[in-house]
């Protein structure tokens, strides 16, 4: 014997949104005010308020930065004192459950171990919390005692022997060159899958005045040139073109290696970002299983996330691109290493973007004569 019974469940599929931290940057820095707190800021907060009247680096570089960013532009800044230390800040950020992108930090380097330090940090992040962050350092720009030829001589022995990649570092030559940077790149108008080169976004806003050394020579190009080929991101002009633009992001990476530069960087980390919960919530789920549907099911919903990178858009005509090319049969594959154990492997496709570009123009002197 039995009596009747009935029960509604709610399933959930994990069809959700994952909360997106691109274009959020943790800026660490010395100030006078709120030492010790993490204020966040956005386009319209009272800097003097938040981080005190005096000038400081701090202050400086989230100012060109707020300019650069955009009407959505916001951050999380971390004031911390003159002798304070950048990675408490950070970690007590991580234990307070701020996720943010990329880490700014504002006070400027001497020497490769900091450097060494800083990408050590960003992957035990990584390795601790599940999050993925690239790291904006800085050096000093230019001091009235020095020449322009010994200054990138300088500058270039810093980083020569460094192998970081998940650091990129900035020279202050304008006095707030990082702060400009970490805007562009925290802009909501262009893709992160942008580079900061990308002339159509526009020229640079609020940069500082430009730097002459000792013999009241001018930034030369050629210094740039230079800076940006030993892997610094520096600003660059076009002669006879209005405007004062960027070069490349260049991450600290070794030669032949994939992440050069930080748009690669960033749409990997934006793919694991999105794809981690997804994972997480197959964890001993017997849905995910070696059978043929159950590979085929699963496999079309971790592509979820790439197809949505790679989604683009129509207007007037005119298609602007994902962050990737859209997803084909193959590149995501799941293979069962054990009974327990599942990896996945997944391919990105970044959409080819001009940076060198050559015109070649022929003259025709054919005599074509009409009847």
């Amino acid at each position: 014997m039995a009596l009747g019974q009935v029960t509604v469940d709610n399933l959930n599929l994990g069809q959700g949104a994952v909360t997106e931290i691109e274009r959020y940057f943790l800026f660490i820095g010395p100030a006078g005010k709120n030492v010790g707190q993490f204020i966040p800021l956005n386009t319209d907060s009272d800097l003097d308020g938040a981080l005190g009247i005096p000038a400081s680096d701090l202050k400086t570089q989230i100012i060109a930065a707020r300019l650069n960013g955009g009407q959505r532009w916001a951050c999380v800044a971390a004031p911390i004192g003159v002798e304070g230390n950048w990675q408490e800040a950070l970690e007590k950020a991580q234990q307070q459950g701020i996720s943010v992108e990329a880490v700014v930090i504002t006070k400027p380097v001497a020497t490769p171990g900091e450097l060494s330090a800083m990408h050590d940090t960003a992957v035990a992040l990584n390795n601790t919390y599940g999050r993925r962050v690239f790291v904006m350092a800085s050096v000093t720009g230019i001091t009235p005692e020095q020449t322009w030829a010994h200054y990138q001589t300088e500058q270039k022995a810093l980083l020569a022997n460094v192998a970081a990649p998940r650091v990129l570092v900035v020279p202050q030559l304008h006095g707030n060159d990082l702060g400009v940077l970490a805007g562009r790149l925290a802009n909501t108008a262009v893709s992160i899958a942008d580079s900061p080169m990308r002339v159509a976004t526009g020229p640079v806003l609020g940069l500082g005045a430009v730097p002459i050394d000792k013999e009241k020579v001018p930034l030369p190009s050629a210094v740039r040139n230079e800076l940006d080929r030993a892997r610094f991101s520096v600003s660059q002009t076009y002669p006879d073109y209005q405007g004062v633009y960027w070069g490349d992001g260049n991450m600290l990476d070794t030669p032949a290696s994939d992440f050069q530069v930080v748009e690669y960087l960033r749409i990997t980390d934006k793919a694991a970002r999105l794809i981690r919960p997804l994972l997480i919530r197959r964890v001993a789920d017997r849905r995910l299983n070696s059978t043929p549907n159950s590979m085929a099911v699963n496999t079309n919903q971790l592509m979820a996330p790439l197809r949505a990178m790679a989604k683009s858009s129509t207007f007037n005509g005119e298609v602007f691109p994902g962050d990737i090319e859209p997803p084909k049969d193959g590149d995501l594959v799941l293979s069962w290493l054990s009974k327990t154990k599942v990896a996945a492997f997944i391919k990105l496709k970044p959409l080819n973007c001009p940076k060198d570009l050559t015109a070649n123009i022929a003259l025709d002197l054919s005599n074509d004569q009409s009847e």
